[in-house]
């Protein structure tokens, strides 16, 4: 045998390592290549886009995608992001959820070099211009985050098996700069609605009247504790020029900012028909039309609205739908205010009434929302109107701002560790004795 032929599996043998090492030298250079231009950038759809356009060159692809997944949702199949890149001019390809369910079972890299004859995937429908692809998954602490799929191989052969160990490589050590980038941008969009909401507190807070009107003969106080940061109850005082003075407690729909933003529409709407000088109806049903034109089916409000004359010692008031007032008398009566009609922005020309009744001296007229009377302890009993009651019964001889915190603090004993879940709002007026 000649020393030619002898030599030949040798030269065979060295020939295949350089190869394997000349490979491995380029897929560790493209690995280095994709960890400096990704630790560049904190911008999670910036540091996809940079890992599939590496991925398609370096397996000679036409085109791939990131599928992001939300590991916190019950739907896990949920796609959080996509990022696409493509070196033709196919349409984008969209990850079957076939596929990505066999992601969430297997967690494995996956091969398909004929997808339609697969029998993993029997009665799956391809898009026609897709012939081979390589899927791999992104893992953090074994959960999937996402998924590398690189699609459409453009040698004839199709994915190999380095190409299907280079993607998985890449997909492990992109997993968590991709999730931190995600993390940051959460953090930052987190803050940005932190910083909007202590805004919208700032001011409803200032909507609010900073301190009662100072009435000769009366004392006045009005409290609301928002079950949330913002709320949707209010309570307002509106001096008028005949001297008259405008009381409002009102309750719309909801919590939070939406309920916030149309109690500020409500309280605006109310002042301005308050200013133009009508009575109760008229200034009731005015802002009832208003608000029915400027909010959806959905939204209404309950209102309690009354013109005080400290002059005349009456009080003339309407109650729409709210939760009806205690008025007790210094004789130890005890009436509820429910003369009015039904919740605002529920009818466009309702015809509500109004009622007009003398105060007398020593008598108390207590308005609360129903996050007071609906308040439950831990065991889902309601605080309930006979408890209101007996804390006004009892406290009836208090000035308004205490009465306001003993009911404030009957409530908070009755519900105990139970969160509060409504909001809950108080105005108290008295006639002095």
């Amino acid at each position: 045998m000649s020393e030619d032929v002898a030599d030949s599996p040798r030269v065979a043998a060295l020939q295949d390592e350089n190869r394997r090492l000349r490979r491995a030298v380029e897929e560790l250079s493209l690995i280095n290549d994709i960890s400096r231009a990704i630790s560049a950038s904190m911008d999670s759809r910036e540091i996809m886009n940079v890992i599939v356009r590496r991925s398609v060159r370096a397996v000679n692809a036409e085109q791939g995608v990131i599928t992001l997944v939300d590991r916190q949702s019950e739907a896990t199949m949920k796609t959080l992001v996509r990022a696409m890149v493509s070196s033709s001019s196919l349409p984008q390809f969209h990850m079957t959820q076939s596929l990505l369910g066999w992601m969430h079972l297997n967690k494995k890299p996956l091969t398909l070099n004929s997808p339609r004859t697969d029998s993993r995937f029997t009665g799956v429908r391809w898009e026609e211009t897709i012939r081979s692809l390589a899927c791999v998954p992104m893992m953090i602490k074994s959960e999937l985050t996402g998924v590398l799929t690189i699609y459409n191989k453009k040698d004839a052969s199709g994915f190999q098996e380095d190409d299907q160990r280079l993607l998985a490589i890449i997909a492990a050590q992109s997993a968590q700069v991709v999730e931190n980038a995600r993390l940051n941008e959460r953090e930052k969009q987190l803050l940005k609605m932190q910083e909007e909401l202590r805004l919208a507190v700032q001011i409803q807070t200032e909507l609010l009247p900073k301190e009662p009107p100072q009435l000769p003969g009366y004392d006045i106080a009005g409290r609301t504790i928002p079950a949330q940061s913002v709320g949707g109850d209010y309570f307002d005082f509106i001096a008028l020029d005949d001297g008259r003075l405008a009381l409002a407690l009102g309750d719309v729909t909801g919590k939070g900012l939406p309920a916030a933003l149309l109690m500020a529409n409500l309280q605006a709407t109310l002042r301005a028909q308050t200013l133009a000088g009508p009575t109760v109806r008229e200034s009731v049903e005015r802002a009832n039309r208003l608000l029915y034109q400027s909010t959806s089916p959905e939204k209404f409000a309950t209102l309690f609205f009354a013109f005080l004359d400290p002059a005349g010692h009456t009080i003339a008031y309407c109650n729409a739908g709210h939760e009806h007032p205690w008025l007790l008398g210094r004789d130890g009566s005890v009436r509820r205010l429910d003369r009015g009609g039904v919740a605002l922005a529920m009818f466009e020309g309702f015809p509500f009434d109004e009622d007009r009744i003398e105060l007398r001296e020593g008598d108390l007229l207590v308005v609360a929302s129903d996050g007071i009377s609906e308040a439950m302890d831990a065991g889902m009993a309601q605080f309930g109107d006979e408890r209101l009651g007996a804390v006004v019964r009892e406290h009836r001889d208090r000035t308004a701002a205490e009465i306001v915190d003993t009911i404030v603090a009957a409530v908070r004993t009755h519900s105990g560790s139970a969160p509060q879940t409504d909001d809950m709002t108080l105005l108290v007026l008295k006639r002095n004795a």
